[in-house]
């Protein structure tokens, strides 16, 4: 892409530099995320305990709520199920709250049931009227069989993973919806079941070029009718002068790069704000971490689930607003 044809003479460009307009807010903020208050709601402990089935069968002892918190908890905190039996025992001692734990067993079991939580949870911005959809894809590591030789025995062997895919709101920064899939899903496949998590109009689709292609078009499209799509078409495309909307933008977006050059197509339409979306895949990783630690598919989408939720809910407590500090020179 066009920064890679500044790579030669990098060193010589200087590196840009911001400051955060409010830093208290920010500051009170991250402190914040901290507090077992926000990850321990009155809601959770007050419906701690499942309410009495009317259907044949055994009587849950906890509700959805109790087993999400106490997940919740283990993925902010960092601990394994059996640290989180203990830290939430603890936590509800010093209370002086007379509720059971839910063990470690339980934990694992209840979180492979495949039952979708709530993708609104954690979010603090509801979307609505028209927005900026940014999308990308990662991939997670998943401890195996693998793993285990390499640690064990030196052995080399092929690193398992699955492969996150992540829409986020450009103005909001949250993460609107998301998805995990088999390391060998298409990124273009993915974008309709995005798409269909997000209920609010698209204004502006904006995504790499592993998205290029007529699926993707058709699809924004026939979600939101008037979107603006941000694309970079691949070096080898050619203007093929289509009639439909859809790809008329596909066409011009070609011929602007033929005529500017990709470094003015870049800046003219703000594929720039795409950069957003790998933001929220690094605050993922480095919060979350890089490796899912469910061994069961249901249960990686469980623990995605709550990971989405927690970084939602650690960006409502706190988001820098930076302004770029321009330098003058004499």
């Amino acid at each position: 892409m066009p920064h890679k044809h500044n790579s030669g003479r990098r060193h010589r460009i200087g590196k840009v530099k911001f400051k955060v307009t409010n830093w208290s807010e920010y500051e009170a903020g991250l402190r914040r995320r901290g507090s077992l208050t926000l990850w321990m709601t009155p809601e959770a402990l007050s419906l701690w305990k499942a309410q009495k089935r009317t259907t044949r069968g055994g009587q849950a002892r906890y509700s959805d709520l109790a087993i999400e918190t106490s997940l919740m908890l283990g993925l902010v905190f960092g601990l394994r199920l059996r640290q989180t039996e203990g830290f939430l025992a603890s936590v509800l001692e010093l209370m002086g709250l007379d509720l059971p734990v839910p063990d470690h067993t339980t934990l694992s079991r209840r979180a492979q049931r495949g039952r979708p939580f709530d993708r609104q949870q954690g979010r603090s911005v509801s979307a609505e009227g028209p927005i900026h959809v940014l999308i990308d894809s990662t991939g997670l590591e998943v401890y195996g069989a693998g793993q285990w030789l390499e640690e064990k025995h030196g052995a080399r062997s092929r690193r398992g993973w699955r492969k996150l895919h992540l829409a986020t709101n450009a103005d909001s920064g949250e993460i609107i919806a998301h998805i995990l899939t088999d390391k060998d899903a298409g990124d273009a496949s993915q974008v309709e079941p995005l798409l269909e998590q997000i209920a609010a109009p698209i204004e502006r689709f904006t995504a790499d070029g592993a998205y290029d292609g007529k699926s993707t078009y058709d699809v924004v499209t026939k979600h939101s009718a008037g979107a603006t799509i941000v694309i970079p078409p691949r070096s080898n495309a050619v203007d093929r002068s289509d009639t439909e909307a859809a790809n008329q933008q596909r066409d011009r977006h070609i011929t602007s790069i033929n005529t500017d050059g990709r470094m003015k197509w870049q800046a003219a339409t703000g594929y720039g704000k795409r950069s957003l979306v790998e933001t929220a895949i690094g605050r993922y990783k480095s919060i979350i971490g890089h490796r899912l630690r469910a061994r069961s598919f249901a249960a990686q989408q469980t623990e995605l689930a709550m990971g989405i939720a927690i970084l939602n809910r650690m960006l409502a407590c706190s988001r820098p607003k930076s302004v770029r500090l321009i330098e003058t020179t004499a």
